[in-house]
């Protein structure tokens, strides 16, 4: 491989990392990248989720202070996503290849819709919590604590609209003290069900499915329900990635260098990426995803 194409794809593994652990949509930095250098897209698709695991893992770590009080929460969902991703992976295996490269074009189109609408979700997720009436959280005294089994009961108080904003690289800066009393019902479990089984067979955008949901359903912080996206979004990643692993094959050259860009990225993301410009990330996701577009249309 030429150095400048190794470090063309360590880069655009760093800017992954970076964007899914601010909100998720890096697979369209990574994917677009391989299809220019002449990858097959199943190829392409495989090497790119087994070298973003490590990097959606340092993302995880680097919110590991806005996890505390969420385990509940995380194991619910996390076996929606753990099944999911399987499934995805599976379909992704079993399906011919003519099949992916006839049904990637329209979801990179939904991601790129997607980033594109997320500031437009992301207000009116703030408004919907904001709203929220107080009658919604337990009065002193109902013997209701809110406690979701971690031992750090009560129920959550309303975000601020300043903090509730969750574009590309604007998520608040702190708000990790906060319990997460609600763990989500059945249709919950199956949107975020859904969400994996997306997340295996490609992931674009995953992300900010998985902020939309759990935005919607949960009255905390976003800053807590990011983190809990990262965990949800690293275990469809990494079961998915097993399963590539174990049955079919992988570009280890590829994978290790969006892995160690990747990784890089995930703690630029929990430290630093909140504060990048969030319409530069946004456009620079769109004309990458267009750009796959009119390649694998081409």
């Amino acid at each position: 491989m030429p150095a400048l194409q190794a470090l063309a794809i360590f880069a655009t593994g760093l800017a992954a990392g970076t964007i899914n652990t601010v909100v998720g949509s890096g697979t369209l930095i990574t994917f677009p990248t391989l299809l220019a250098f002449g990858y097959p897209p199943v190829l392409a698709n495989v090497s790119n989720n087994v070298g973003l695991v490590p990097g959606v893992a340092s993302g995880v770590h680097g919110y590991r202070a806005e996890l505390a009080g969420q385990r509940r929460r995380i194991i619910r969902l996390g076996s929606a996503s753990v099944c999911g991703g399987l499934l995805g992976a599976i379909l992704l295996l079993v399906l011919p290849e003519g099949a992916f490269k006839a049904i990637v074009p329209a979801l990179i189109g939904v991601a790129v819709v997607m980033v594109v609408i997320q500031p437009r979700l992301a207000r009116w997720m703030a408004q919907r919590q904001v709203a929220r009436p107080a009658a919604a959280r337990p009065a002193a005294g109902s013997g209701d604590g809110g406690d979701d089994g971690d031992g750090d009961g009560g129920a959550p108080l309303p975000p601020s609209p300043a903090g509730a904003a969750v574009a590309v690289g604007v998520l608040p800066a702190t708000d990790t003290a906060r319990p997460a009393p609600a763990v989500g019902g059945p249709v919950l479990w199956f949107l975020v069900f859904c969400s994996g089984v997306y997340g295996g067979y490609f992931g674009a955008a995953q992300g900010v499915l998985l902020i939309g949901l759990l935005g919607i359903a949960f009255s905390d912080s976003l800053q807590r329900i990011n983190a809990v996206k990262n965990v949800l979004a690293f275990l469809v990643n990494a079961v998915a990635a097993v399963m590539f692993i174990a049955l079919t094959h992988v570009d280890w050259t590829i994978a290790g260098l969006i892995a160690a860009g990747s990784i890089l990225g995930g703690q630029v993301g929990a430290r630093v990426g909140r504060r990048l410009p969030p319409w530069g990330l946004r456009l620079l996701i769109v004309c990458v995803g267009v750009a796959a577009l009119v390649k694998l249309l081409a």
